[in-house]
């Protein structure tokens, strides 16, 4: 930030108008606008006290630049770590503070300096641990009003886990608020408070909803990956995708069916005709029990809505249906197996 944009910012934040801070200070209300407008700058002798008004030091004052580059970033966090390791925790604590105030308003310095000044603590013995609570907690409450979604989620995230530390769950159930309801950190984090405090049944319940929502995710992904190398015309690798989809299904117990249907595009393609037939019967022959991932061990303590009756014999005429179309699999015309498809042929 320019000076002009740091006088403004904290003479609001202080709830001053122009006039009150110029009536303060001994100079005209023009020249107050002129400073935040930077068509002109105050005089050196008026900086100590336009600070001490906005209750602010001279180096917050004095720090026009709010960002700085990943590089600089780096460069202090790595200086930050020696610091750690060759001086007293106190002293490197100190320095950190000293390079937030120099850069007020850089929430990415200020926050992966927090987080590793914090995680210092957690994990090495540190005197006095406990007195830097209060400071951590308060950078991590300021980050919350960060115009940066990853920031505020990284604070809040910081704020659940300070007071997971310290037992003091409603707490940290607070801060999962900060979290969207989609966002899966929030569900991890509630499963890891319900687990910490006895609520077992909920813990599981939890990670098993994560579990399979992780399932619909990686598949869309690699489904996706799968889409980019057709388009590149790299069969190898869309083989290799696909057999990836199938041992992703087989992972998260979805069924056979969804294990041997992810192929059938592909092979169709190739025009694979002995490989086609096969996964079209063991579609076929798996369809009813598409829906046994509702019985599956691994999500044993989620609820699933019930499976309509008939739903599985509609999804099989469908199927019968889509595998007969002459213009994707009209390269099977001459094959009797495909041409008896659904009429009774005990081979399907």
């Amino acid at each position: 930030m320019s000076l002009g944009e740091v006088i403004r910012k904290y003479r609001k934040t202080e709830g001053m108008t122009q006039e009150e801070m110029a009536e303060r200070l001994g100079v005209t209300a023009s020249a107050v606008n002129k400073w935040e407008r930077g068509n002109s700058y105050p005089d050196i002798t008026l900086l100590a006290p336009i600070a001490r008004l906005l209750h602010i030091s001279l180096d917050t004052l004095l720090s026009f630049r709010g960002e700085l580059t990943k590089k600089e970033v780096g460069e202090i966090l790595k200086e930050a770590q020696r610091r750690l390791e060759e001086t007293e925790y106190g002293d490197a604590f100190s320095w950190a503070k000293r390079q937030i105030n120099q850069y007020p308003d850089c929430e990415v310095l200020i926050l992966q300096l927090a987080l590793c000044f914090d995680a210092y603590r957690v994990v090495h013995e540190v005197t006095d641990a406990e007195a830097y609570d209060r400071y951590f907690c308060g950078v991590y409450e300021r980050l919350l009003e960060s115009g940066e979604e990853r920031i505020r989620m990284q604070a809040a995230d910081a704020l659940v886990g300070f007071y997971r530390r310290k037992k003091d769950y409603p707490q940290a159930e607070k801060y999962l608020e900060y979290f969207s309801m989609q966002n899966p950190e929030r569900k991890r984090n509630q499963a890891q408070i319900y687990g910490e405090t006895g609520r077992i049944q909920e813990a599981y319940r939890t990670y098993e909803e994560l579990l399979f929502s992780d399932y619909q995710r990686i598949s869309a992904e690699l489904y996706g990956m799968y889409q980019l190398a057709l388009k590149e015309k790299d069969l190898e690798m869309a083989h290799r995708l696909v057999s990836k989809q199938a041992e992703l299904a087989r992972c998260f117990e979805m069924g056979r069916y969804y294990e041997v249907s992810t192929g059938l595009e592909l092979a169709t393609m190739e025009k694979d005709t002995e490989q086609v037939l096969a996964l079209m019967r063991e579609m076929l022959s798996s369809v009813e029990e598409i829906g046994d991932f509702r019985n599956a061990w691994l999500y044993r303590h989620m609820e699933f809505r019930k499976m309509e009756e008939g739903v599985a014999a509609e999804m099989k005429e469908k199927l019968l249906q889509c595998f007969r179309d002459e213009e994707t699999y009209g390269f099977l015309k001459e094959n009797k197996e495909w041409r008896e498809l659904g009429k009774g042929d005990p081979s399907f």
